[in-house]
């Protein structure tokens, strides 16, 4: 299902709120949801780089114009889906600028993994640390 701009009567989706690096609220005129960007894992807000990995995201989304790609649930029932801002895909944006891990438990893009890499070797971003935990381990030591 892909919702995005068509005509001058429809309701464009909107984020309403950006959780953190991976997952925003969607309103999409007749609902609202959370959405959890596909490919990505982000830092968590109280993990380092959290917050600047949220900004990061809220900079390139924050009134946009926005497209979505729904494809399925999660296990803790948020939509997921590929996001579009102005554009831009944002888990290609995420990842080449070192704001989010690509997520290869699930991701099978060879472009998002060529993007980390170049992300990685160029120390961008998250990746200007020298051991930054991936958000996957920090939740088995952070339980919410």
């Amino acid at each position: 299902m892909t919702f995005g701009a068509a005509s001058a009567e429809s309701v464009y989706p909107k984020i309403s709120y950006f959780y953190d690096g991976d997952t925003v609220k969607i309103d999409d005129g007749d609902t609202q949801y959370k959405l959890r960007i596909s490919d990505i894992d982000a830092p968590e807000r109280q993990q380092k780089y959290g917050l600047r990995s949220r900004r990061a995201l809220i900079k390139l989304c924050q009134h946009a114009d926005i497209m979505l790609s729904l494809y399925d649930y999660d296990r803790y029932h948020r939509r997921l889906g590929q996001l579009t801002c102005n554009n831009q895909s944002v888990s290609k944006y995420m990842v080449s600028n070192g704001h989010a891990w690509l997520y290869r438990r699930y991701a099978k893009s060879p472009q998002l993994a060529k993007a980390e890499k170049h992300a990685r070797q160029k120390r961008i971003g998250l990746w200007s640390d020298n051991k930054p935990i991936p958000p996957w381990q920090w939740r088995q030591n952070h339980p919410y």
